[in-house]
């Protein structure tokens, strides 16, 4: 008897629960809001950025491409909330090489999730679910004038 009700306990959460996990929901988020962003600028001094076709001075020497893939925890957070949190940490990864390399500049950065690459220069993409949130980026790290 008690084990009928368990059962039919379980049976009906399983159909009443949403699939949480399954939300993957590709937002398209603001690339100079971010980078206007002074908490976000601050953390980023020393290198410059140009995402997709951006113009940018001469390069000098190219150090090849790099590529992050960062997820975060969204659990109770806005999809513009968690998806502005990943992007400072994938920015901080290339930010961090780039000095690590010597580069004093990161440019062609466009977006790569789930190795869909997109190049933009007004936009980045993220993948924003109910439990995490994610940010891919490629980027070239140079040296320019």
């Amino acid at each position: 008897m008690i084990r009928g009700i368990v059962v039919a306990f379980a049976i009906a959460i399983m159909l009443i629960a949403p699939d949480a996990t399954a939300r993957n929901t590709l937002v398209k988020m603001s690339i100079s809001e971010f980078m206007e962003d002074p908490q976000n600028s601050s953390q980023l001094e020393g290198v410059s950025f140009y995402f997709g076709e951006q113009e940018h001075p001469a390069i000098v020497k190219s150090f090849g491409d790099y590529r992050t893939n960062k997820k975060t925890n969204a659990f109770n957070k806005s999809d513009q909330e968690a998806c502005r949190w990943v992007m400072l940490s994938a920015m901080l990864v290339l930010h961090k090489r780039a000095l690590s390399l010597g580069a004093n500049a990161v440019v062609n950065i466009r977006s790569n999730y789930k190795s869909n690459e997109e190049s933009s220069t007004t936009e980045y993409t993220c993948g924003a679910g109910a439990l995490m949130a994610g940010v891919a980026l490629i980027g070239t790290f140079v040296t320019i004038e």
